[in-house]
């Protein structure tokens, strides 16, 4: 329950290459080129559009490390060969059918963009891509820059304080080499009150991976043995950190006196995703620990890896119910 274990599929296809426009070939893909959802090279805007604010949004709840050029090509190119009646959803991979998926969630969550898609030459759906790209890597920079900093206040006891003291914004501190932070970081496995085990958390000598789940994703950070999915994704700092980031920082004391619309509201959000959860649940995760900048290829912290597990669990079906139920606290 507390590890994933991804179990990709395999794929099928059709000969189209006469069929389609010259702009969307499907993308060959090598060995160590890796699928459209794992994040690629950075690259770096210089121009502003409104779909920068719908690529923040994206990031938050649909997908948050994501290479959106090839998810755009490859899904409007799906999309025409269903259209023309070439290909079926049955001849899609596992993996194939998750990113088709996110592709149409992205046109939904856009206006318009379906048809601009259609009628774009590839230049103009690289500008796109870029575009969004800047708004969810703009979006997870100011989010992990916010939490950074707020979560100190939220790991303080009510009334006391930390010892030893924690800086709002200088991270190697924390992580397993404070008992706060490492406490919530443990995972959910082990017993932090073991002292070998400590020890070896903070050595190194345990290695701790982003599909080994920390305690803090749970209600009162307790794993109940025999029901894991007891409390699990309710733990006290998701909660706040959902309402720090989707409506209001002001929201997580239960005030009112923000003047301005909520990430939730300014997109018309009305319910918790999946995504979010996952969202949330990263920056949480980096948040409480000593890396000071948040990249895809850290290894302490393993971000990506510990984002793509929460996602891919809460996506399986023999977990639907459990999902449904967990969704439905979120939303009440």
């Amino acid at each position: 329950m507390l590890h994933y274990r991804g179990t990709p599929g395999g794929s099928g296809g059709h000969d189209v290459e006469n069929h389609l426009p010259q702009t969307l070939g499907c993308r060959g893909r090598g060995e160590n080129e890796g699928d459209v959802l794992t994040s690629g090279p950075r690259k770096r805007p210089t121009r502003t559009d409104p779909l920068v604010s719908h690529g923040r949004h994206f990031g938050r709840t649909i997908h948050s490390f994501c290479r959106i050029f090839p998810l755009i090509k490859e899904g409007l190119s799906r999309e025409v060969q269903f259209k023309a009646g070439l290909l079926r959803y049955t001849d899609l991979s596992n993996q194939e059918l998750r990113e088709h998926r996110i592709y149409k969630e992205l046109v939904e969550a856009v206006p318009d963009l379906g048809e601009r898609l259609l009628t774009s030459a590839e230049q103009e759906i690289h500008y796109i891509a870029e575009m969004l790209n800047k708004g969810s890597m703009g979006a997870r920079a100011d989010d992990t820059k916010s939490l950074k900093s707020v979560v100190i206040d939220w790991i303080t006891p009510l009334g006391g304080s930390l010892s030893p003291p924690l800086s709002r914004n200088v991270k190697t501190d924390r992580g397993f080499f404070h008992e706060r932070t490492g406490r919530l970081l443990c995972p959910a496995t082990l017993n932090w009150d073991d002292n070998e085990i400590q020890k070896q958390l903070k050595t190194g000598q345990i290695i701790v991976s982003g599909d080994n789940w920390p305690i803090f994703l749970y209600r009162d950070h307790t794993l109940n043995a025999e029901n894991p999915w007891d409390g699990l994704f309710q733990g006290e700092l998701l909660v706040s950190a959902f309402k720090h980031v989707f409506t209001c920082p002001s929201s997580v004391e239960k005030e009112t006196r923000a003047t301005r619309a909520g990430n939730a509201e300014i997109h018309g959000m009305r319910s918790v995703t999946i995504a979010s959860l996952a969202y949330i649940s990263t920056l949480i995760h980096f948040a409480l620990g000593s890396s000071a900048v948040f990249s895809r290829n850290d290894k302490a912290t393993d971000s990506e890896r510990f984002y793509r597990s929460v996602i891919e669990f809460l996506e399986t079906p023999s977990e639907k119910a459990e999902v449904e139920d967990l969704l439905r606290w979120w939303n009440v």
